[in-house]
């Protein structure tokens, strides 16, 4: 049975991948999200899968504006990350990934379901290609 989880170990929190994620990103966009993404060579902790979520305080004043947004991707991010999960466990990476959300205004939950879906399924397909 798969479990649609979203556990502690699984989050991103380390300052020190957080800053090596940003200067070595590899990202996509699919508006209103921008992944962004990182293969990492050592293994990070017992999960080899870590995620991270957010926005800017640029576009959303309210800090309850910032949290709904935050808590719309970690929920989106939930329901469709099993796709992810198995490819890092069949190529047995390790990956850091980070969701930003860019936009000034809010989507409809399914609206960002469905543009989590294809950011994932990007993700999966580029992961699937060879490195050149």
């Amino acid at each position: 049975m798969e479990r649609f989880t979203y556990k502690r170990s699984e989050k991103l929190k380390s300052r020190k991948q957080i800053e090596l994620l940003f200067i070595k990103k590899q990202s996509i966009s699919i508006y209103p999200i921008r992944i962004s993404y990182l293969q990492v060579n050592e293994e990070i902790e017992a999960n080899s899968l870590k995620v991270g979520v957010g926005t800017s305080k640029r576009n959303f004043k309210k800090a309850i504006d910032r949290n709904r947004v935050k808590r719309l991707l970690r929920e989106s991010y939930r329901l469709y990350k099993l796709p992810l999960h198995k490819i890092v466990q069949e190529k047995n990476i390790h990956l850091i990934v980070f969701f930003h959300y860019y936009s000034r205004n809010i989507l409809s939950q399914t609206e960002l379901h469905k543009k989590m879906e294809l950011g994932i399924n990007k993700i999966v397909a580029l992961l699937h290609e060879p490195l050149a």
